[in-house]
């Protein structure tokens, strides 16, 4: 009965046990997989392909097991030669006895193309009508393009071969070997086997595609690498500055790592329609293709990208040679790989304060959020089945995992750090590994038992707030204590190391004049080092970052930072500051329209756009949400007239002045910042410098259609100048985001109840759905939601074929967001607590509840 109640709610689904189970039964060594795109003798090529599967694997005993396989039919399927019932196939599962030795099973399947981003996907570009196929496979969908045992400790050799059309570009995991006719306007691509890796980072990449090459002096000899992309994006391929970036990566990695790049070569593929930011498929890495910028973009946008880059490469080391034995270790790739970046970058910067409060403001802002949320879990997670795996992709496992490594790294020192990583590739090298196996490569390194730091910062879950309590009198300092709090959910207290910064205030300037060092642990810490000094201006806990916790100031320093927190010099130290007052505010302790004003007041002292995008994106949901019903209007308006001001002093091409376009538009709501941002369109009263370019004009367009003052003809004709697959992306969001019965329900009809829509449009319709004061309209879709939300939890309708990444886009995207809010929650709570909804769906919609309670509470305290 619980077998099948989760094969409802997750189709296909695997048990960890089950994982266990098998390879206790079983030993993979040799894939043979040709996948054949020719469309010979099937009724719908461009619906399906035929793809034949050989397996060499070692009985270790006797038993049952199943191969997995999504498929729409087996042809056929033998085990040591003799016939297998096809008819045996159901549920993506094949049964199987196995027996102690060697066995070579051969399935024929009849596989389908995805339009969901997962498995193998296809795609015709509506520019040139070319057709590009790339697959997506973490964590268990290359069994959609070939039989496989689909979990991570059974690695094997892969040699896999392709026919395609004869035009067509072919990439897979190894090198191209040989290319030979395969009947009449078709190849047989052949490429080399592979070292042993897991069946989700297999890869193939057909079509129209071009590509530029290059090649890296690596430590084992000349890597040859490419860059592909679709025909149509080629003019705006930034190639040089890819592998720029590339190459500076293998210098770090291979460097700091001491272990050669293992896989032959590098080739980076952007695709379209894809739903994660890039996966690590080894020797052919996947990217969305909006990193190849169409538009002008800030220096925020290439690094984002560059980290991504980077994520990947780093991947190569951590997940692809070694990799986790089960996904509750997921964190030993993720999280290293988010550390591995961003410290690769560190090493390439001239000014590596600038990283760290970069990675504040881009990573550690999003890993407090998600530690707060019901959700939460520990970085080393219990994983049981599939359908955890899926939920797990998170904040936690990519965000916390990387600041609890940072925080590691200064913990044991950096190169002790680093000895210990060059001892675990060494010794794990093309195998599997558990938490375990990393802690005893770095306690061997460091001399430390790391076992109670594992228990405190890996395996539970949780952030810390740590408040320092002062006793003054006649200005100077009598008591200091650190205190340490935690939510009663998650109750964990941790020790911490942290400075205190001492600061003076001088007009506009914070200077630090001293830093006392604390090791915190327990609920309270003595600071004798504080007492009998005078007070300062600001005592700044968690300066220079240290540790990962939230921080609230006292009210002494509170009232300094909201007057002076930009004239604060050090960028990571500014950071702090800046995330203490949004934790604040966060937390309903500090009004948000002393948070909107700071952030007017400092955008224009901040040089990293990614801070100042963090910016722009916590004051627009301090304006959105978290002001109270009976000041928005006038708070938006304020913020608007805010960011214009701002834009009109930036400096002409500025990227802040890009920055601030982009956030002017998505404020405009008064009719007047309506009209101007209109006049855009049509090169009217554009600020001097600013480039009203593509990804501009929709901007505006979508924020026009939220207003209702961009109709249907608006729309189709922006739609019609861009041309492309973003164009009709866009164009699908903005015509959502009209406020009238018709386009709502249009809109609900093609991303709901519609079988046909793509991944990346359903995506943008939701995104679009849901706009604030158009409550009359969206009003019959609160109980449409609540239904939508049972439907995917019983993969009913259409949702018993719709991907995981289309389920989650509607849970999210779709999720009700009136003006008042109130009402609302008191009818999801009540419907929360009779509904029978899996575990899966319940997460998300209790995530998105968290934030409507935290808003509720923001606008009480801004109200009283």
């Amino acid at each position: 009965m619980a077998r099948d109640k989760i094969a409802r709610m997750f189709p296909d689904n695997l048990t960890r046990a089950e994982a266990q189970a098998r390879s206790r039964l079983l030993r993979t060594s040799r894939y043979a997989v040709e996948v054949d795109l020719s469309g010979a003798g099937l009724p719908d090529p461009v619906r399906e392909f035929v793809s034949t599967t050989t397996i060499a694997f070692t009985g270790l005993g006797t038993g049952s097991t199943h191969l997995d396989l999504i498929a729409s039919s087996v042809r056929s399927a033998t085990l040591d030669g003799v016939a297998l019932d096809p008819a045996g196939f159901a549920e993506s599962r094949l049964p199987l006895e196995v027996t102690p030795g060697e066995h070579e099973l051969t399935v024929v399947a009849v596989c389908r193309y995805s339009r969901s981003g997962q498995g193998l996907h296809r795609f015709v570009d509506p520019v040139d009508d070319r057709t590009y196929l790339y697959t997506q496979f973490e964590s268990s969908d290359a069994r959609r393009v070939y039989g496989c045992f689909e979990q991570p400790d059974l690695k094997a050799r892969f040699t896999i071969s392709v026919v395609a059309p004869a035009p067509w570009v072919v990439v897979s995991n190894g090198h191209a070997l040989e290319r030979e006719p395969a009947g009449e306007g078709f190849d047989r691509h052949r490429f080399s086997e592979t070292a042993p890796i897991s069946t989700y980072l297999t890869a193939l990449v057909a079509g129209d595609y071009v590509s530029v090459s290059s090649s890296y002096a690596a430590v084992a000899g000349e890597l040859p690498m490419s860059i592909y992309c679709r025909a149509s994006l080629l003019e705006h391929l930034d190639a040089d500055e890819i592998f720029r970036i590339t190459t500076d990566g293998f210098d770090v990695f291979e460097d700091r790592f001491a272990f050669p790049y293992p896989f032959g070569k590098y080739d980076q593929v952007f695709v379209p329609e894809y739903n994660a930011g890039a996966m690590e498929n080894v020797g052919c890495v996947t990217f969305r293709d909006e990193y190849i910028f169409r538009s002008r973009v800030t220096a925020a946008s290439r690094s984002r990208r560059q980290d991504t880059i980077l994520h990947e490469l780093s991947h190569m080391w951590f997940g692809d040679l070694v990799t986790m034995r089960w996904w509750d270790d997921l964190w030993l790739k993720e999280s290293f790989a988010t550390w591995a970046s961003n410290f690769a970058v560190s090493e390439l910067a001239p000014d590596q304060t600038a990283v760290w409060a970069r990675f504040l403001h881009g990573f550690k802002t999003n890993a407090y959020r998600g530690d707060q949320l019901p959700s939460t879990h520990p970085v080393a997670a219990d994983i049981p089945d599939l359908e955890a795996v899926e939920s797990n992709f998170d904040q936690i496992t990519y965000a916390k995992g990387g600041s609890v490594l940072v925080q590691l790294v200064g913990y044991v020192g950096r190169e002790t750090f680093l000895a210990g990583l060059r001892t675990y590739f060494a010794e794990h090298a093309f195998g599997n590994t558990s938490l375990d196996d990393l802690l005893r490569a770095l306690e061997e390194a460091s001399g430390r038992d790391l076992g109670a730091w594992s228990a405190q910062w890996l395996e539970q879950p949780g952030v810390n707030l740590l408040a320092l309590e002062l006793g003054t009198e006649d200005g100077r300092i009598t008591s200091a204590a650190l205190r340490q709090s935690a939510h009663p959910s998650w109750p964990t207290l941790r020790d911490h190391r942290v400075v205190v910064g001492l600061y003076r205030r001088d007009g506009d300037t914070l200077t630090r004049s001293d830093r006392v060092e604390v090791e915190v642990s327990g609920e309270l810490t003595e600071v004798p080092a504080l007492v009998g000094r005078p007070l300062p201006d600001l005592l700044l806990t968690n300066d220079e970052d240290l540790t990962y916790s939230k921080v609230r100031l006292d009210a002494h320093s509170t009232r300094t930072a909201l007057a002076a927190l930009p004239g604060l010099a050090d960028p990571l130290s500014r950071a702090v500051g800046w995330q203490a007052l949004w934790d604040a505010t966060r937390d309903a302790e500090l009004p948000g329209a002393a948070h909107l004003d700071l952030v007017l007041r400092g955008l224009a002292h901040e040089s990293d756009l990614t801070v100042v995008n963090n910016l722009l994106g916590q004051a627009a949901a301090v304006v959105g949400s978290y002001t109270p019903l009976s000041t928005r209007t006038a708070t938006a308006t304020s913020w608007q007239q805010g960011l214009r001001a701002l834009l009109q002093a930036a400096a002409a091409g500025s990227d802040h002045q890009l920055a601030l376009a982009r956030a002017y538009v998505g404020s405009a709501r008064d009719p007047e910042c309506a009209d101007e941002v209109e006049g855009w369109l049509h090169g009217r009263g554009v600020p001097a410098g600013l480039e009203v370019d593509q990804d501009l004009r929709w901007a505006v367009v979508s924020r026009l259609a939220g207003l209702g003052r961009a109709d249907a003809a608006l729309i189709a004709a922006e739609e019609r100048s861009d041309g492309s697959v973003t164009g009709q992306e866009r164009a699908a969001g903005a015509r959502a985001a009209r406020p009238t019965a018709e386009a709502k329900a249009e809109a609900w009809r093609l991303a709901v109840d519609e079988d046909t829509i793509p991944n990346a449009q359903q995506s943008a319709i939701c995104l679009g759905f849901w706009q604030r004061q158009q409550d009359e309209v969206l009003a019959p879709y609160v109980e449409r939601y609540l239904q939508l939300a049972e439907d995917i939890s019983a993969s009913r309708g259409v949702w018993a074929t719709k991907g995981v990444a289309l389920r989650k886009s509607a849970l999210r995207n779709l999720f009700p967001w009136p003006t008042d809010q109130q009402p609302f929650l008191q009818r999801l709570d009540g419907w929360l607590a009779d509904a029978e909804i899996a575990p899966s769906v319940r997460r998300i919609i209790l995530e998105r509840r968290d934030e409507t309670v935290r808003a509720l509470a923001c606008q009480q305290v801004e109200a009283a």
